[in-house]
């Protein structure tokens, strides 16, 4: 990670700096385009194949379940636009979501389905409010896997069977754990995910995966389709609506190759490190990284936007101290080179796996 050389980067879970060998393959990328345009085109896109078929095995995929999507945003988009909603039905998520997870669904109103926005208190998921919240015409439970200022990590299985329970699907905004915390899909029960590839992944912005279930690929109504939403795709003069078998069909016309390309080369960095399905040692350093943090910060007496549970601890802590500006920190921090990030009144940290005790240490002198 280049950026170490210069900067304790905290911030991962906004944008991730780019690791050597996403920028090595990002510049092999130019070099060709700027050299040799599209003789080598069909490279580029055997190269995005293996990103489809890495994506997969990092949350334990069928490469075909696998969509290369723009962001997060497109992915959710696609799952509330695309669902066969029937007015009267309904989506359940929470209050304290990211927008990106709160505006798809709240812009089904014309459509007469409703969103029913959970209160969340003290940074905690309750899950019994969310399944209190759900009845027998609420068709999808959207939920994040990490919120984005709490940074509580919900029990996914538990959220998996409570919509089995109730009758409905269950989408997860994976964004906030992706790339460093285990998750099988098979086996927890996800119907849908989607991820940009931006912040714990450390790829380009711009380039996201969307997993479909397999047995859901004919429930979404394609968006967008265009030429790579076909079967016979590179066959212009061949005009059938014949929709390809995978999720690849949502991905309608012509791909950011080299934000792909970047991203591949972040994934393998990340599973060449052993982050899987079935476990990370990433994670494991990035919880006890937070953890010494989290020590000494209170310590300091700091106070957190959420607390500190097990299994719901995450890669994000937020803090206040009692009677200090949280963007005056933040200013103050980024000044001697130690970059935070500011949200719902507190000061976020999110370290990745390069990071280190003595670059919090570092934090805990300058504050």
């Amino acid at each position: 990670m280049p950026i170490a050389q210069r900067l304790a980067y905290f911030d991962h879970a906004a944008v991730a700096p780019l690791p050597s060998p996403a920028r090595e393959s990002i510049k092999k990328w130019l070099n060709e385009a700027t050299e040799q345009g599209d003789t080598v085109w069909s490279r580029w896109s055997a190269r995005l194949e293996q990103v489809r078929a890495t994506a997969a095995r990092l949350i334990n995929a069928d490469p075909v379940e696998i969509a290369l999507i723009p962001n997060t945003t497109a992915g959710i988009g696609l799952v509330a636009e695309g669902f066969p909603w029937q007015a009267g039905d309904n989506v359940v998520t929470l209050a304290n979501e990211f927008p990106s997870n709160q505006y798809p669904w709240m812009n089904l109103a014309s459509r007469g389905v409703e969103t029913r926005r959970v209160p969340v208190d003290g940074g905690v998921v309750d899950l019994n409010r969310v399944e209190a919240a759900c009845d027998r015409r609420t068709r999808i439970v959207a939920i994040s896997w990490v919120g984005y200022a709490s940074g509580w990590r919900i029990d996914v299985p538990a959220v998996a069977e409570l919509c089995r329970r109730r009758g409905c699907y269950f989408f997860l905004d994976a964004i906030q754990g992706l790339g460093v915390f285990p998750l099988d899909v098979q086996t927890c029960g996800v119907d849908f995910l989607a991820a940009d590839g931006h912040k714990w992944m450390l790829g380009p912005e711009g380039a996201g995966i969307l997993f479909v279930r397999q047995e859901h690929l004919d429930l979404l109504r394609p968006l967008n389709v265009g030429w790579n939403s076909v079967v016979q795709g590179n066959d212009y003069m061949k005009i059938e609506l014949n929709l390809r078998p995978t999720a690849a069909r949502y991905e309608g016309g012509s791909q950011n190759m080299v934000g792909f390309i970047g991203l591949g080369a972040s994934l393998d960095l990340l599973t060449s490190l052993g982050v899987g399905p079935a476990s990370s040692p990433v994670a494991d350093h990035i919880l006890a990284l937070t953890d010494y943090a989290c020590q000494r910060l209170a310590a300091r007496g700091a106070t957190f936007l959420a607390p500190r549970e097990g299994s719901h601890c995450s890669g994000i802590v937020t803090f206040m101290l009692p009677g200090r500006d949280a963007n005056d920190i933040r200013r103050k921090l980024e000044a001697a080179g130690i970059i935070v990030r500011c949200r719902a009144g507190g000061v976020r940290l999110s370290p990745h796996g390069y990071n280190t005790t003595a670059e919090i240490d570092r934090l805990l002198t300058e504050l």
